[in-house]
């Protein structure tokens, strides 16, 4: 499906606790990005609707919507894509979906990055990265940071994402920086990442389960059920 990253494109991005926007409009980018906690639903569509006004254009002249692929926040990420999906399918509008990993990743231009986020219930997603050469060198993971394994290199590894401020962090130093909606749809603008129609828009799931039983909450609290 053709874009055109000429015309209006809005980036939405709820794969983490925070509601992030970006809306570029020719030279200019209007940039939303707040923590939203459990409120996503309710200020996403408010807060777009805001910045289209503020660009004095309507959904009907964007030329691409950019969304947060994962993984990431199960909820959050269906609340974005539904969006995404909602706004593209009246206009016909082509949908971009960028990797969460990637746009942790590209925070950072060296030859070895890995990218790292919280995943919850003790464990973290992750990738290894070249952004020097536009390379991801692993699959898409998910597990606990202890046991990341640093890839054999010449170069020395750069670690960028917020599972570098948690206690059980990756075994070396890190950024905890994460990416803004901005950073999403810069990537989206390099042609790197396919772009289809609203009824093809796909998450990407690295993990099967998204909760802990009772009886796992318990047993991690060191309690019984």
């Amino acid at each position: 499906m053709q874009t055109d990253f000429s015309r209006p494109v809005l980036a939405i991005d709820t794969s983490t606790s925070f509601l992030s926007l970006a809306l570029r409009v020719g030279g200019k980018t209007i940039i939303r990005h707040e923590e939203a906690g459990n409120k996503q639903s309710e200020l996403i569509l408010p807060n777009i609707g805001a910045m289209l006004a503020e660009a004095g254009i309507t959904a009907a002249d964007l030329g691409v919507l950019v969304y947060a692929q994962g993984p990431g926040a199960f909820t959050g990420l269906r609340i974005g894509t539904g969006v995404a999906q909602g706004l593209a399918t009246p206009f016909d509008i082509p949908l971009v979906g960028v990797p969460c990993l990637d746009a942790v990743a590209y925070q950072i231009t060296a030859p070895c990055v890995l990218a790292a986020t919280d995943a919850r219930m003790g464990e973290v997603f992750y990738a290894w990265f070249d952004t020097q050469r536009q390379q991801r060198l692993s699959d898409y993971l998910v597990g606990k940071a202890v046991e990341i394994e640093v890839p054999t290199t010449e170069s020395t590894p750069q670690g960028v994402g917020n599972a570098f401020a948690l206690d059980d962090k990756p075994p070396f130093a890190g950024r905890a920086d994460m990416p803004t909606a901005a950073d999403y749809l810069q990537l989206a603008a390099s042609g790197r990442y396919p772009a289809t129609d609203a009824a093809h828009a796909e998450l990407l799931y690295v993990r099967n389960k998204i909760a802990l039983t009772a009886k796992e909450q318990a047993e991690r609290k060191g309690g019984r059920p």
